[in-house]
């Protein structure tokens, strides 16, 4: 075993990582290994102090995100090779796992699974109980139905795992000292670090928290609140067992996810180790008040053996050899957890140079994976995939402690819970980002959880079947949804669009900016455009509607999920380019309405001396007006593609002008819609969405998104010079419009797309389509299948459903439709 005599050597860094455990340990790796001089990593106590070292190690290719994948594949792969590149043993064990299916929903939710791998290029089979017990012959049978199978899965040594990227880390230059604590954290006004230790300061460019459950102290000396919170976690490894003792090969580890454990061979024995329920699992809530206790570094909690107890036996029950084996060990130890279990991964908003991997629940898998992806991003100074679900900026000021708390057991208990489609889940609910409609709606509708805030999904009409009901097949929603999509395209609907991000933009560059940060060009005052911020690479980062108020200030619009992963992108260029400019966020202050229908300019006229008519106020215009002496910025522009507006006000006058518009509008039937018919109603249109059809996995061209880039516009905008590549070299795949015939089952998007027996690509979103009554999604293919009328086929829940590419969009917009009726052509609608 390596020593390392506490010492800074040196009194400047490239990049400071504060943590070493296997996660900054791999990054440290990484950074290093693709060539990045003076990378220094700190460490308070030891290596893998914390939660690494006592980990189970489990390794799996699955993951039911379709991004992660990535990352746990990744992170396979550099392992198998690791001893080899660094001399040093890891403990790899690979014989595959089973995820057991023992009820016929889980079934259902693996036949989801398969349709999301079968685009991916990790290995994983549906298996049949004959199967299952072939490879795992000490299962008790009685109710297997099924099993999910990765034979690339397995564990690892996560001691000897961290040391030997140590040891890779060392060798090409990285810099590990330890013990040594990082006191404090200085950020200075060129956007470099001071870091505070007992042995001294360390200036750096950049610092990365990796510190584990540590993560939380090192945040709050910057002033930040990291939303994470230690949980207890337990597992049991038994004595040498007979018939585990007599096997040929290794068991694969199994996950019986009704019992809600994972198994696999430690030795002769076996380990297991459970994820007891919200009321019963523990959280260390006292380190989250008062810090981690000093000194904590490889101890453990005391155990429970009451506390697992259902776990037990329904472990027993289904591998009977366990009732006669001893319990050797009880580990219980610290992991942190973020409130929905994903880590945090990236540049932090609103702090210059601070990056963070923290809040892993599943440390040891997403190691390898994410040192490679933040080294990548780091270096080229743009995200090497989309993991947008991973992004820091997911959380905000409406994650308090006890939200934090509640997800965490809400999260842990739900560990091996069925994950549906258009999940849900109700812990620590609603935040304080509710808009102000929310007391009003709450009870009328299904609400969804958007970054914090309560959206109304779907609205109740006596009869209906209310409630959340999810469901891998058509719902209680599927009725209703249809009643809402023919309200807007009959009459007239108004929808809560209060959480978008807003953001105002002003001063004397604010122009400059502008055009150097969007492919679109900058929309004379008075007007509104959709404009796209690129990568450096030409992929699309962000999507916003840029409207110019008033001369040089400027809203910017984006979505629920986007607001601080955009408000960071523009805050890094405003910053590296020196433009003055004032951004304001007024995301939380400002409410959204979205009135929207062929009668949607009839009830708003009566509302205002402005006027309405389609020569005074045009698509895409902005004004400033007063509805019933409510003051509001309003846009006409709609999601929906009807007729309609979007009523930017304060948040405090949102229940005001709800109440006048919906009396106003009750001659025309008025009445609201949600967000599920919004997105029927914008697949219908043709119209894309950020994080489904374009997202940074994608180019604007492939995408079709040719007509908001302005390729010949002067201004050398960010992304330009890499599309102008792309464009010349010519697109291998394109986005394309399917109709389905489907039965009870419709497309989400990431399913996959199938030819001549083949993947050969994937949808990026779906619905149904209430005006065509058939299925309808958006979908990747390759160029050669992309032409209209061509036949392919889509994967949904294990069986493939006839698809054909039709001309987009399948219902015109209705500016589009005025245009033509003018021109005296009939459109289609």
């Amino acid at each position: 075993q390596e020593t390392s005599s506490p010492s800074l050597g040196k009194d400047r860094a490239d990049t400071v990582i504060i943590g070493g455990g296997c996660v900054g340990v791999s990054l440290a790796y990484h950074l290093a290994k693709a060539g990045l001089k003076d990378v220094v990593l700190l460490e308070k106590s030891e290596l893998t102090a914390g939660s690494t070292w006592h980990a189970a190690g489990l390794t799996t290719y699955f993951h039911p995100g379709i991004n992660l994948k990535k990352i746990h594949a990744y992170s396979i792969k550099l392992y198998e090779k690791l001893e080899e590149e660094t001399g040093q043993p890891v403990g790899f064990h690979q014989p595959g796992s089973i995820r057991i299916a023992s009820t016929p929903t889980r079934v259902d939710e693996f036949k989801y699974q398969m349709t999301r791998a079968g685009w991916h290029p990790t290995e994983q089979y549906l298996i049949t109980p004959e199967k299952v017990q072939e490879l795992f012959p000490l299962l008790n049978m009685d109710k297997v139905l099924a099993g999910l199978y990765n034979p690339g899965d397995g564990h690892i040594d996560p001691y000897s795992l961290t040391m030997a990227l140590a040891a890779g880390a060392r060798k090409y230059g990285a810099q590990l000292n330890y013990p040594v604590q990082v006191t404090n954290l200085n950020s200075r006004s060129d956007g470099t670090w001071e870091v505070e230790t007992s042995l001294g300061i360390i200036r750096a460019k950049r610092i990365v928290n990796t510190a584990g459950f540590w993560a939380r102290d090192i945040g709050k000396m910057i002033d930040l609140q990291h939303p994470l919170i230690p949980v207890h976690h337990q597992y049991v490894v038994t004595s040498t067992i007979p018939e585990v003792k007599a096997l040929k090969t290794e068991l694969p580890v199994i996950r019986d996810l009704e019992g809600s454990y994972y198994l696999r061979q430690e030795r002769d024995g076996l380990l297991f180790g459970p994820y007891e329920s919200e009321e019963k699992m523990k959280l260390q809530d006292s380190w989250v008040t008062n810090g981690v206790p000093p000194g904590f570094g490889k101890e453990l909690f005391e155990s429970d053996l009451d506390r697992i107890m259902e776990h037990i036996e329904a472990a027993m029950e289904m591998v009977p050899v366990l009732r006669k084996a001893d319990i050797v060990n009880t580990i219980a130890g610290p992991i942190t957890y973020s409130p929905d279990i994903l880590p945090m991964v990236g540049p932090h908003q609103g702090v210059r140079n601070y990056w963070v991997a923290i809040g892993f629940g599943y440390g040891i898998i997403h190691a390898g994976g994410v040192g490679k992806y933040l080294s990548d991003w780091i270096l080229e100074g743009e995200p090497p995939f989309d993991l947008i679900e991973l992004d820091p900026n997911r959380y905000g000021k409406w994650t308090t402690t006890e939200y934090t708390a509640a997800k965490a057991r809400e999260s842990y208990g739900f560990n091996n819970i069925v994950g549906y489609p258009k999940e849900e889940r109700f812990a620590g609910r609603p935040t304080e980002r509710t808009s102000g409609l929310y007391d009003l709606l709450k009870s009328r509708c299904s609400m969804g959880f958007h970054a914090g805030w309560e959206q109304p999904h779907w609205f109740y009409k006596p009869g209906d079947e209310t409630g959340y009901k999810p469901s891998f097949r058509r719902t209680n929603w599927f009725d209703p949804v249809g009643r809402e999509y023919k309200q807007v395209m009959e009459k007239v609907g108004v929808i809560d669009l209060s959480p978008f991000g807003k953001f105002r933009v002003k001063g004397t560059d604010s122009v400059k900016l502008l055009d150097h940060l969007f492919a679109n060009v900058v929309p004379k005052v008075g007007s509104t455009n959709i404009s796209h911020m690129l990568t450096p690479r030409g992929k699309v980062y962000a999507e916003l509607t840029v409207s110019q108020l008033y001369p040089g200030e400027f809203m910017l619009v984006t979505g629920s999920g986007s607001e601080l992963h955009d408000l960071r992108w523009i805050e890094e260029t405003i910053t590296t380019g020196g433009y003055k400019v004032e951004i304001e966020n007024m995301t939380d202050e400002m409410g959204v309405l979205g009135v929207a229908g062929p009668y949607a300019r009839q009830v708003l006229q009566k509302l205002t001396n402005e006027d309405l008519s389609d020569g005074s106020f045009k698509f895409l215009q902005c004004k400033h007006l007063k509805l019933s002496n409510i003051p509001l910025t309003a846009i006409r522009i709609s999601y929906t593609g009807e007729l309609g507006w979007e009523l930017y006000h304060r948040k405090e006058d949102s229940l005001a002008l709800y109440s006048a518009i919906m009396e106003a509008g009750q001659k025309e039937g008025i009445d609201d819609f949600g967000t599920y018919a919004l997105n029927t109603l914008r697949l219908e249109k043709g119209f894309r969405a950020w994080g489904a059809e374009m997202n940074c996995d994608t180019n604007p061209l492939e995408a079709g998104l040719e007509y908001f880039v302005k390729l010949n516009k002067p201004v050398d905008f960010i992304g330009k010079q890499a599309l102008k590549q792309i464009k010349e070299k010519g697109l291998k795949r394109r986005l394309v419009y399917l109709t389905l015939d489907t039965d009870n089952v419709d497309p989400e998007g990431n399913e996959s797309v199938w030819h001549n027996g083949k993947v050969v690509g994937n949808t990026t979103s779906g619905s149904f389509s209430y005006g065509a009554q058939q299925s309808l999604a958006f979908a990747y293919v390759p160029m050669e299948l992309s032409k209209v009328g061509q036949k392919l086929e889509v994967e949904l829940l294990g069986k493939n459903y006839a698809a054909t590419i039709i001309q987009e969009p399948l219902v015109l917009t209705e500016p589009t439709r005025v245009r033509l009726q003018r021109k005296g052509e009939s459109p289609k609608i």
